[in-house]
């Protein structure tokens, strides 16, 4: 069903509650101040998604755009920008990086595409020195792991082989043991963000992004432990006077039900 669509009543509502005599709370953010909001709501419709669920990927698709216009009308207000800005700006940037499609460029496969995309933004990002230029510092830590790799493969620093990647997890948990046994914490979180950068080269390599791997991990661990939780509950709420091996029934029953 195709149909025209206005995004004005929701600017609208943002304008006002970010007037004088709107919302307090709303009027007293900062791009700075709601920047966790932003992503927090980016994970509730991923989650939304995971789990195919229909109307809370519109509800959370809604709280994402909510978001945009909220810092869009924060920046109209410092006179930076507004969001025709920002809608023009993104329009002209598809355009222009689908010259397939917009132009006279033939392409054969999505591979292509993509060499053309990176081609395109080379042209654009001048001021870039770096070939690591551009993953920003504040991604989530295994995201900003997978990017920087990315980054790296695209000018051949890679392995060749997801088998590789995964004798250097093993390598790794190899040097996480020994940092260990030394009792030096600081040598043994280096070696942790070692493995754990190992493992995210690993799931690349595989075709698998960490970050939404390990959100839906999370996901999974929230759910099967409020079943067990319910399960305590059920008969009498004490979790003392349960032993682990007693509440791994329970999580196992929570699997079973493919929870």
């Amino acid at each position: 069903m195709n149909r025209d669509f206005d995004i004005t009543p929701l600017t609208d509502v943002m304008r006002v509650l970010r007037e004088p005599g709107g919302c307090p709370w709303d009027r007293e953010q900062t791009p700075k101040t709601i920047r966790q909001n932003f992503i927090e709501e980016v994970y509730e419709y991923l989650e939304a998604v995971d789990a195919d669920d229909v109307a809370g990927m519109r509800e959370e698709l809604g709280d994402v755009l909510m978001q945009v216009v909220f810092h869009a009308r924060m920046a109209q207000e410092a006179e930076r920008f507004d969001l025709q800005d920002v809608i023009d700006e993104v329009v002209d940037k598809l355009i222009r990086r689908h010259p397939h499609v917009f132009g006279d460029v033939s392409v054969e496969n999505s591979a292509e595409v993509l060499k053309n995309w990176d081609a395109i933004k080379k042209t654009e990002k001048t001021d870039r020195k770096s070939v690591l230029d551009g993953v920003t510092k504040d991604l989530p830590g295994l995201l900003r792991a997978h990017k920087l790799q990315h980054k790296a493969a695209k000018v051949g620093f890679d392995w060749e082989l997801p088998e590789e990647c995964r004798l250097k997890i093993e390598e790794e948990m190899a040097e996480v043991e020994e940092a260990r046994e030394e009792g030096d914490k600081e040598h043994l979180e280096e070696e942790i963000g070692d493995l754990l950068f190992a493992v995210v080269n690993y799931a690349r390599q595989l075709g698998v992004e960490s970050e939404v791997a390990l959100n839906r991990a999370n996901n999974k661990f929230a759910k099967r432990f409020r079943y067990v939780e319910k399960q305590v509950e059920a008969k009498g709420g004490d979790w003392k006077k349960f032993t682990l091996p007693q509440l791994d029934v329970f999580w196992n029953e929570a699997k079973h039900k493919k929870l």
